[in-house]
């Protein structure tokens, strides 16, 4: 059923330390290298809720109300405490470093389309993807066994753009609707293309919290408490 997407299969990834800042734009996470955080079990909401200020009006004898600020929240999450796994190696330096890191969640990340391409030297480059079935806009994330083409970047997120679009082909751009990327020099190995869902891979700044472990009956499964307090506005790529 189009539409619904499964919490399971989704994917949550670290980042490195960066500078604190209220505004995150997809720049921001341009040069990022992620590391999946393993044994993710339970995944708290995420998301921004809106302050709401209000004065009393004499004349009017109500009470009015207006927005003020914003507030990401803390995503509070639970996993099973894997010491040697990368991710959670990197999310225990986080939680010793006072900065925030990049953080990125892939909702419903199984269920995105995959394959893969091939990728020429031209301006723009063009991707082929036979029977792709994307329309401009669709976000698409590339990865390669060697080197992909001078001008694209593995795991940066591009957008298909509607010039040049065909069933088989299409070239992508740095932003939505922008300018569709050349590249200039060929690059070697397997290239493989993922398309995450539109609007379902959320990207941000947060500090990485340490928690409890849990504890419980003989038959529960031992899991640890990490949260993850949003310090930025949210993307949703």
């Amino acid at each position: 059923m189009s539409g619904l997407y499964p919490v399971s299969g989704s994917k949550l990834y670290i980042g490195s330390r960066v500078t604190a800042k209220g505004t995150v734009t997809l720049p921001d996470f341009a040069s990022q290298v992620w590391t999946e955080v393993g044994g993710w079990a339970n995944a708290g909401a995420i998301g921004d809720t809106q302050e709401v200020g209000e004065q009393a009006l004499i004349n009017e004898k109500r009470v009015r109300k207006f927005k003020t600020t914003l507030n990401g929240g803390t995503m509070e999450n639970q996993f099973v405490p894997m010491a040697l796994d990368p991710g959670q190696v990197k999310f225990k330096e986080a939680i010793e470093a006072c900065q925030p890191y990049a953080f990125k969640i892939e909702w419903g990340a199984d269920c995105a389309p995959e394959s893969e391409v091939t990728i020429s030297v031209a301006t723009p480059g063009v991707v082929t993807w036979t029977g792709h079935g994307f329309v401009a806009g669709q976000p698409v994330v590339f990865s390669t066994t060697g080197a992909l083409p001078t001008g694209l970047t593995a795991g940066t997120v591009y957008y298909v753009v509607s010039s040049g679009l065909t069933a088989d082909a299409f070239s992508v751009a740095a932003t939505p609707g922008g300018t569709a990327v050349d590249t200039t020099a060929a690059g070697n190995g397997t290239h493989t293309a993922v398309a995450p869902p539109p609007g379902m891979t959320d990207m941000f700044y947060g500090l990485a919290l340490p928690g409890a472990r849990q504890g419980g009956a003989a038959a529960t499964a031992h899991l640890r408490n990490w949260s993850i307090a949003v310090d930025s506005n949210i993307l949703e790529v």
